[in-house]
């Protein structure tokens, strides 16, 4: 009997697994990753002592992932209507994967960075010569911004719809404004603009934003992707 419970919890183990990787689009990630890794592991022929911290890093995220699945099941039998502690419980569990993907990013950043740092060093030159890095530098900085915004001019309802300024238009006018100075041409810059005309119109016929806060969305976009590629590609 003793043999057969061992057995069983084993299956049950594994049952708990496969059930993460059915349903959790994040585990999903955490093991491609990991596969991903102990290639690259075997394929730069890593230390022992390498190759261990790497497997106990993995071993950490994913078995973070698994109690944070295990909390949010828990939760969800246990309360059948919205309740803030059981938010607080999952956001807290959500940060404790957080933490490990955080803690696995930065052991295989020391483990792999020397054995990459010519390739890397080479790749990065070139990257940071296209325009393309460049325009992504400012879509990232331009939304980093209106994040910044968001949380500042806090108006109620969620980070995507509504409130100061518009996320959507401050993107299009960026993209739009990253058109005109990569081709150099103003009718293609006209283009661009007018895209990102619409999409503020969109918005403000929607209700989600009102025409200052799409407004002040467009100037933040422009200015930002002005102001990165007069310092990287002027």
């Amino acid at each position: 009997m003793r043999s057969r419970s061992i057995l069983w919890s084993f299956n049950y183990a594994i049952d708990g697994i496969v059930y993460a990787l059915r349903t959790q689009r994040n585990m999903r990630i955490h093991v491609a990753a990991a596969t991903l890794v102990l290639v690259a592991a075997l394929f730069f022929r890593v230390s022992r002592l390498e190759f261990l911290a790497l497997v106990l890093t993995i071993a950490f995220v994913i078995g973070t992932e698994l109690v944070n699945t295990a909390i949010e099941a828990t939760i969800d039998v246990a309360t059948q209507s919205f309740d803030p502690f059981a938010k607080i419980a999952k956001d807290v569990a959500a940060g404790a994967v957080f933490t490990s993907s955080i803690a696995a990013v930065v052991v295989g950043y020391v483990i792999f960075f020397g054995r990459l740092s010519a390739v890397t060093t080479t790749l990065l030159v070139r990257v940071r010569q296209t325009p393309s890095h460049i325009t992504v530098v400012a879509l990232v900085l331009t939304a980093f911004a209106v994040l910044v915004a968001k949380a500042l001019h806090r108006e109620g309802g969620s980070w995507l719809r509504g409130g100061w300024p518009s996320g959507h238009t401050a993107l299009a006018t960026a993209g739009a404004a990253a058109i005109a100075y990569i081709t150099g041409s103003a009718g293609a810059g006209v283009i661009g603009l007018f895209i990102a005309a619409l999409v503020a119109q969109s918005r403000v016929e929607s209700e989600t934003h009102t025409v200052w806060q799409v407004i002040w969305g467009a100037v933040l976009g422009f200015l930002i992707t002005t102001a990165i590629f007069q310092v990287f590609w002027f």
